[in-house]
């Protein structure tokens, strides 16, 4: 018996249409939606510019996931090290660019950021094919990062502000809080870089990770003058400084400050995790944008002062811990007496 024309049947009729239609767009789709894989060794080459203290260890942790790696620093010997371990080595930041999919840069101030990054002939910008990343991971302005973020736009390629805070042991232990700015999308994408460095933290449009990571200095800032103050009160008034340390620890004064640098005061250790010239530039950039902000935060400016006095008196390379200087400057004290005491008592 035949059957009466698919059209007798309404119903199904316009179920077939419906099905039909969305099969076509579907095929449509698929054919211009573009793949998005997750990046990997396999599909994606990086860049990294800067290799100090930090930059470093970060860029370590890419190379012994097994990413192909081109760096480029200012000095060469501090570059050795990832040389050593399988990186290649570039003439500029423009060289680098055009050799990656993704370039990192931690650099240590704005206009060396600007330099890098935004430079006509040398620049990353100048190199970075369309549809490439540049990831900044310097503390700088976030007027700049605004502007970094729309030259690249204009180039079909993607830009984010990602600085970053943990100092040298977290660097070197992939544990860093990195503060990410600009499209959510892209930040999303670089997820499994972001993982060997630390904990990504989506912040907003561009601009908003340096805003954080600003936020964030002006916290550990105060945070750190608190600590050597206690430390130099404890040590005037006949406290075991170290005893002292350890009592505080698990209560309410307890502090990441305290567990990455009490010890280190102590043992006089100033070397840098993070420097005493970068912490000046960092907070400088924080009064700059309270003024614009019409803020007023009497602990930054402090903070900011006692640091200045410790890049007068030569001290800008040592690290934040050597804030206890300031101090005991200021105080006519030095906590030596009170670490050979402690050592007399051992």
């Amino acid at each position: 018996m035949l059957l009466p024309p698919l059209h007798s049947y309404s119903p199904y009729a316009r179920i077939f249409s419906a099905l039909t239609s969305y099969l076509s767009t579907l095929r449509r789709s698929m054919a211009t939606a573009p793949i998005t894989e997750l990046m990997s060794p396999s599909n994606t080459r990086v860049g990294w510019i800067g290799t100090g203290v930090m930059g470093r260890f970060m860029c370590g942790h890419l190379l012994k996931a097994g990413f192909k790696v081109t760096i480029f620093n200012r000095t060469i010997a501090k570059a050795q090290p990832l040389l050593d371990m399988g990186a290649n080595l570039a003439d500029s930041p423009h060289a680098v660019a055009s050799e990656s999919d993704v370039v990192f840069s931690i650099v240590g101030y704005p206009s060396d950021v600007r330099h890098v990054v935004l430079h006509s002939a040398s620049g990353v910008l100048s190199g970075l094919r369309p549809g490439g990343i540049i990831v900044d991971m310097t503390t700088s302005e976030p007027s700049l990062a605004s502007e970094i973020f729309a030259a690249a736009s204009s180039k079909n390629c993607s830009a984010i502000d990602a600085p970053v805070s943990g100092g040298d042991r977290g660097a070197k232990n992939g544990t860093l809080a990195i503060f990410a700015g600009g499209d959510e999308s892209v930040i999303n994408k670089l997820n499994p870089l972001f993982a060997l460095l630390g904990k990504v933290n989506y912040m907003g449009c561009s601009g908003k990770g340096q805003f954080a990571k600003l936020a964030n200095q002006i916290t550990i800032a105060s945070t750190m003058v608190g600590l050597v103050e206690g430390m130099i009160y404890a040590h005037k008034a006949g406290l075991d400084v170290e005893l002292f340390l350890n009592a505080i620890s698990t209560g309410a004064a307890g502090s990441k400050s305290l567990d990455l640098y009490g010890s280190r005061i102590l043992k006089r250790d100033f070397e840098p995790g993070f420097y005493v010239n970068h912490f000046v530039k960092d907070l400088g950039i924080c009064l700059k944008e309270c003024q614009n902000m019409g803020l007023a935060l009497p602990g930054l400016a402090l903070a900011q002062q006692l640091y200045l006095s410790l890049k007068a008196h030569g001290e800008g390379n040592l690290g934040t811990q050597a804030l206890i200087l300031s101090l005991e400057r200021l105080n006519n004290v030095s906590l030596l007496q009170s670490v050979a005491s402690s050592e007399q008592n051992a």
